[in-house]
């Protein structure tokens, strides 16, 4: 452990530069404001809550876990043209790695417009914009470096020669901007398909646990490029589909799949769907999911089994991720399609 620990310091205390990656998450499709600003508002009802839980390589103590929660509505819907939206949102994230030694958390306000392309509202493209306050932390006391165990055990040391010649500052925050475009369309009303496009740290924030000015280093830009639909093919049997794939400086990854959903019950105001699907990260693992869709309400489940070469260090074991989605509606409402996965 007092390895792995060295190699953090290594990382975040000298870099934590063009480097370092956005806390992500299987089920992307469930987690919309970390997704795209532009999801902001984009949906049947008064408001809509959704949150997100993941713990990545369990056979490493505590190594990732990440936990995000997001509140959005759409607001103005009587001054709008038919059809239109305008939505506002806030959403906060916190990711913790290697047993709360590095933790980050964000909290963010979002806006979104999305212009009707039709008299019906099925077709719309809207623009979203997100501000993000971030802190980041440092806990030095648990700090462990390999030259620290002798022969006759544990010698503390190094980290306080460390600390005290880089003069490392344990707290630190910054402020971000992130946008993103969607496209949102229907055929006949029933199903729905979206592509959009998001880019985060567009201003490209500096960060560092470093005291001294001059060793900065900026955040790099994520972009990210998704889409998927949803499409019925009877009363009681649908699939749905989504594809995601995005860069951060030389890191990418493409994440592909889909889910099959069958009416559990003849209910026509309070239908329950059950969800059964997989989605692939390329060259990196496979991710069978599970849903539960009772009313407004959908539980998720997932779990990443490794199938690069970490499996041999992981025993195939990825992460497991939960997600919840909750939309308020109106009895008398109808439905435009909107994005679902």
């Amino acid at each position: 452990m007092a390895r792995k620990n060295f190699l953090l310091v290594a990382l975040v205390s000298f870099s934590l530069s063009a480097f370092a990656q956005d806390p992500h998450f299987s089920q992307f499709f469930a987690s919309p404001l970390t997704l795209n600003p532009a999801f902001t508002g984009k949906f049947n009802g008064l408001w809509r809550l959704a949150a997100n839980h993941r713990e990545q390589w369990p056979t490493i103590p505590r190594a990732y876990v990440t936990t995000s929660a997001s509140l959005d509505f759409p607001i103005m819907k009587k001054s709008l043209p038919q059809g239109d939206v305008m939505g506002v949102g806030i959403s906060g994230l916190s990711d913790a790695s290697a047993n709360n030694i590095l933790t980050l958390n964000y909290g963010s306000a979002s806006f979104s417009y999305h212009k009707s392309l039709d008299e019906n509202g099925y077709n719309s493209i809207g623009a979203g914009f997100q501000g993000t306050y971030s802190s980041y932390n440092i806990d030095i006391d648990k700090l462990t470096f390999e030259d620290e165990l002798q022969r006759t055990g544990f010698a503390p040391g190094t980290s306080a020669e460390f600390f005290s010649s880089n003069r490392i500052v344990s707290n630190n925050n910054y402020f971000d901007l992130n946008a993103g475009v969607l496209y949102s369309g229907s055929s006949n009303g029933v199903n729905n398909y979206y592509l959009g496009f998001s880019m985060y740290h567009i201003n490209r924030p500096k960060l560092s646990f470093r005291s001294d000015p001059k060793v900065n280093y900026n955040l790099t830009t994520r972009s990210t490029v998704h889409g998927g639909g949803t499409f019925p093919l009877n009363d009681q049997i649908g699939v749905s589909m989504s594809v995601i794939h995005q860069i951060q400086n030389k890191s990418s990854e493409t994440v592909l799949g889909g889910a099959v959903s069958i009416k559990a019950n003849k209910d026509l105001e309070k239908v329950t769907n059950v969800y059964a699907g997989t989605w692939l990260r390329v060259n990196d693992a496979l991710i069978p999911y599970v849903g539960l869709e009772i009313g407004s309400l959908r539980i998720g489940a997932s779990y990443d089994f490794n199938v690069s070469d970490l499996k041999s260090v992981t025993n195939s074991r990825g992460g497991s991720e939960f997600s919840i989605i909750y939309v308020k509606q109106k009895q008398e409402t109808i439905g435009i399609p909107c994005p679902k996965f």
